[in-house]
């Protein structure tokens, strides 16, 4: 128990500081956006998802199953929102259970003495581990791992039940399987490769409860005088997984999951030899993190492993040394002697020739009544008390850990969505710690010079110690994501360098951010994202370079034809720039791209929701009421969950209003409010309604909770000014008016719109104010220039007047409403005497 404890305390410490870390990397998607975590969601929702909010059937999901793990994250969700501490929190409190579950399952093999702790510590430790502890998706990793020991503890309860069948009752005996089998779907239902425990299960039965040989397993399953209850549970841990495997595969759809070539390379390459050789050689790059973990990254896709393309290519030879030395070591494990154990008082021999007076009993096997096979197959009697099991038997069960749950991220059987993935050996690295930890104590058995021995301990504990620091210093990577993308720069610069400019542009900083993006550009220049993200940054910087920006959306689209932010974007930048039509286009081919085999559909929906509200919008400030409405019916079909459709809504209100459907505009201003409460465009546009309806009552409330809303928004005192001017209280419409214009002087339609208001009032001279700032702001709006021209006629100041209707008439020289201003003020001039200009 103290073992447990020490190095389940250990593994708390060393990951402390990672309750400060704010949410990183994969975090945001499954996590911020993820809708299944909302509470207004429906809980179901969660069994048909996969684990980034997709359906799990839609083509573009990752047939990610995890609902345990998403309701971990809902349960968190609702108890503090969307403050990280409390993920991390919660994913320290499970490795640190992890550890101390892995410790005691270490215990019966390894025995009651330091070894078990040694093994604890080493996982406790690893900074392998540190992507599924400090990320905060790695949790399902980490809750897989709590249910997978579960697992095994039953199986392995259920096996000492079973050796005492005659003096057991049966129901007690299978109790402990349904356990283990019921911990195991747990495990797969945390990650997809818990599943695997019911095979590592088999692996302990056999080699290390039994502890068989190979040719044994083979007469046992196969010989004529097979043991029944075993292979009664043997057939229940197959057809469980069966089981399992047929259901996972029928609620994802029956389909594999879609990856873009960029997150696994190899898979895409069309040379069989490429495929064969990379696929071989990423099982010795992942055993390699294990052994030595110097090299660590967020992300290894992209170019990050480079493809072995031929023969020659050197790591092919650690490739064969990594398979060579696994397999001598599982063949060392097969071949070992048949255990004869006996007892000489408180010292337990092993099957390695040598004595361990750990004071620690095992309990062996009795799998038929107190009878089991033998290597000559014969029978005899297993004594009732036996040694810990044999180094062989133990490092066959640690290659099988490492091994048998690495297998579905190996390619093998499906291809993967990454090449390598540091959380995915949470589970494997068990096996490599319990390895590590049966070496040390063979060797230390093996040693009879008391000096070695201390040497093999001073060795055992600085690794423990350079594991711990390398631990605490990765830690500091994943405190923050400008931290843990800078580190990565080494191993995927691509990838780092365009998610560290994503971070610097959300901290304001354009340059720098601009800066990143092009170092990602130069490692991998068709990333379409980086195009994408580095316009966007253009069109924050202070002189807004929407040329080039434009430039750098078209050549994304080209990148990727199904990138609908950016149709998004460059169709905003055209409408701004007065290319209505190609903007239409643009928008317009964003809503036909189909969302198949897209890894976010839900942020592609969005987008083409928004394409179609800005194609809706252009076509309603163009006239064209009912082409808007038709596109506005098409966005609310397309749109996704998570989309804010106030909006929408509201613009789908002002359609209706235009088309003077009264009914049906209240309809939607009504939804809009619906959808967001405190929206103050659906305030000001539903309060014109009721206006225009009679209910001026009503009216006025909406125009008052408008401004009580954002009382620092002129607008909203601008449109109540209108309304208290159609009550002819101009008054009170004045003081509006002069409010609107204080607050938002620099926005033109509110200044010009406050100036006709006290023109309205008769404040001529503060309309003259007015409008004097709005021509300031629009020079070459000849509208402005025109009415700043009128009221300096009415105010008697005649030249200026004159010289404005002339400046409006250079802008716009057919205007009729402004030549005869100008006749009306010369004829005035001239009864006057004044000179008049010549036009």
């Amino acid at each position: 128990m103290i073992a447990e404890l020490v190095s389940s305390a250990a593994a708390a410490v060393l990951y402390l500081n990672t309750l400060d870390a704010d949410f990183c990397y994969d975090d945001s998607r499954a996590i911020k956006t993820n809708q299944d975590l909302l509470p207004e969601t429906p809980w179901i929702n969660i069994l048909y998802d996969d684990f980034w909010g997709t359906l799990l059937t839609h083509s573009g999901s990752h047939k990610s199953f995890r609902p345990l793990c998403t309701l971990s994250f809902r349960l968190n969700y609702a108890v503090h929102g969307l403050r990280p501490w409390g993920y991390h929190l919660l994913n320290l409190a499970l490795h640190a259970l992890v550890t101390a579950l892995f410790t005691a399952f270490a215990r019966p093999l390894l025995g009651q003495g330091p070894w078990s702790l040694l093994a604890g510590l080493l996982f406790a430790s690893h900074p392998v581990h540190t992507e599924a502890v400090a990320g905060v998706v790695g949790r399902a990793d980490v809750g897989a791992a709590v249910f997978f020991l579960l697992s095994l503890f039953c199986y392995m309860r259920h096996c000492g039940l079973r050796r005492e069948a005659r003096t057991r009752p049966a129901g007690r005996r299978w109790a402990w399987m349904l356990g283990g089998l019921g911990c195991a779907a747990a495990s797969m239902l945390w990650k997809e490769q818990g599943v695997t425990v019911l095979a590592v299960s088999a692996v302990y039965d056999l080699f290390v409860f039994q502890r068989l040989r190979l040719h044994q397993v083979v007469t046992l399953l196969l010989g004529k005088k097979r043991n029944v209850s075993v292979l009664l549970s043997l057939v229940a841990l197959a057809s469980w997984g069966v089981v399992l495997l047929l259901v996972r595969l029928y609620w994802m759809g029956n389909k594999p999951p879609h990856f873009s070539s960029s997150d696994n390379p190899a898979a895409d390459s069309p040379l069989f030899l490429t495929r064969a050789l990379t696929f071989l050689y990423l099982p010795a790059a992942n055993a390699w993190l294990l052994l030595c973990p110097d090299r660590l990254s967020f992300d290894w896709s992209m170019d990050a492993v480079p493809l072995v393309r031929s023969l020659a290519d050197w790591r092919n030879l650690q490739t064969a040394v990594f398979y060579l030395g696994f397999t001598l070591l599982a063949l060392c494990g097969l071949r070992s002697p048949a255990c004869k154990a006996k007892e000489t008082n408180e010292k337990h021999e092993n099957c390695d020739g040598k004595s361990i007076t750990n004071g620690n009993g095992y309990y062996a096997p009795d799998t038929n009544h107190n009878t089991t096979l033998n290597g000559s197959h014969g029978l005899h009697r297993w004594p009732t008390r036996m040694s810990l099991p044999p180094t062989g038997n133990l490092v066959f069960l640690s290659l099988a850990i490492m091994s048998l749950p690495f297998l579905p991220a190996s390619n093998l059987f499906f291809y993967v969505g990454f090449v390598i993935a540091e959380r995915v050996l949470y589970i494997p690295s068990m096996g490599f710690c319990l390895l590590v930890a049966t070496g040390a104590r063979a060797m230390h058995v093996s040693l009879r010079s008391p000096w070695c021995r201390t040497v093999l301990w001073c060795l055992c504990a600085a690794l423990v110690l350079l594991n711990g620091v390398r631990t605490v210093r990765r830690n500091r990577d994943w405190s923050d994501e400008e931290s843990l993308y800078k580190s990565g720069i080494g191993v995927n610069p691509a990838k780092a360098w365009g998610n560290l400019g994503n971070v610097l542009k959300n901290q304001g900083k354009t340059v720098e951010a601009e800066k990143a993006y092009r170092n990602a550009l130069q490692h991998r220049g068709n990333m379409a994202d980086m195009l994408y993200n580095l316009s966007s940054g253009l069109l924050l910087q202070e002189n807004q370079r929407f040329s080039e920006a434009l430039h750098y959306y078209k050549l994304a689209i080209g990148s990727r034809p199904t990138l609908a932010s950016a149709y998004l974007n460059t169709g905003i930048i055209l409408m701004n720039r007065g290319d209505l039509d190609e903007a239409k286009r643009a928008f317009a081919t964003c809503a036909d791209i189909p969302d198949e085999n897209l890894k976010d559909p839900n942020a592609h929906r969005s987008s083409v929701t928004s394409c179609l509200y800005n194609l809706g919008k252009l076509l309603h400030e163009q006239g064209q009421q009912e082409e808007a409405l038709s596109v506005y019916k098409e966005a609310v079909q397309k749109m996704p969950p998570q989309f804010a459709p106030h909006s929408l809504f509201n613009m789908m209100g002002e359609a209706y209003m235009r088309l003077n459907r009264l009914e049906e505009a209240g309809h939607w201003y009504r939804e809009s409010l619906r959808a967001k409460a405190d929206h103050i465009p659906a305030h000001l546009t539903y309060a014109k309604l009721l206006s225009i309806t009679g209910q001026k009552a009503e009216a006025e409330q909406f125009y008052l909770r408008a401004i009580q809303l954002d009382p620092a928004k002129g607008n909203c005192y601008m449109h109540y000014g209108q309304f208290l001017l159609e009550q002819a209280r101009l008054g009170e419409a004045a003081g509006m008016a002069q409010r609107a214009a204080q607050l938002d002087s620099s926005e033109f339609d509110v200044v010009f719109s406050a100036a006709h208001m006290l023109r309205q009032a008769s404040l001529n001279d503060a309309a003259e104010r007015q409008y004097q700032r709005a021509a300031s702001l629009r020079p070459d709006y000849p509208a402005a220039l025109m009415n700043l021209g009128a009221i300096l006629h009415l105010n008697g100041k005649l030249a200026e007047a004159e010289a404005n209707y002339l400046r409006a008439l250079q802008l716009k020289p057919d205007d009729s409403i402004t030549q005869s201003n100008l006749r009306k003020l010369r004829n005035i001039m001239k009864r006057q005497g004044l000179e008049t200009k010549h036009s």
